[in-house]
């Protein structure tokens, strides 16, 4: 595959991942619940050293989330994109809409369910 790319909203931050993505699921904690305002987010795993970032205009403003994760977002727009933790070394994980198009694969399965929100039902057959 080729290189994939993306986005913020605005367009002041760009990245670019060389090579293939290393996972993707979807994510159900309560902190990624109130940080992007949604009830379930997905991500995509990424080697770090193969994810180039391009910033313009703006500011990568790192929030500390936790004392170990921090979430990287557009200072100019609030685009969320970003998260990093010492749990995955060497990775960056990056959400999955702020990709430009198709990625290299599909949701393989959900991370912390058991807080998920009631109120969206996900019907799918992938492990929770």
């Amino acid at each position: 595959m080729s290189d994939l790319t993306g986005g913020c909203y605005c367009g002041a931050i760009h990245f670019r991942l060389q090579g293939s993505t290393i996972w993707c699921g979807h994510c159900h904690c309560t902190i990624c619940q109130r940080i992007h305002g949604a009830g379930v987010v997905t991500w995509v795993g990424c080697q770090e050293s193969a994810v180039e970032i391009t910033v313009k205009n703006s500011e990568l403003h790192w929030y500390s989330s936790t004392p170990e994760g921090k979430r990287g977002s557009c200072s100019a727009c609030g685009s969320q994109l970003f998260f990093k933790s010492p749990h995955w070394p060497d990775e960056l994980h990056i959400t999955r809409t702020s990709f430009a198009g198709e990625i290299d694969r599909q949701p393989e399965g959900h991370a912390n369910y058991n807080d998920h929100v009631t109120w969206l039902s996900l019907r799918d057959n992938l492990p929770a």
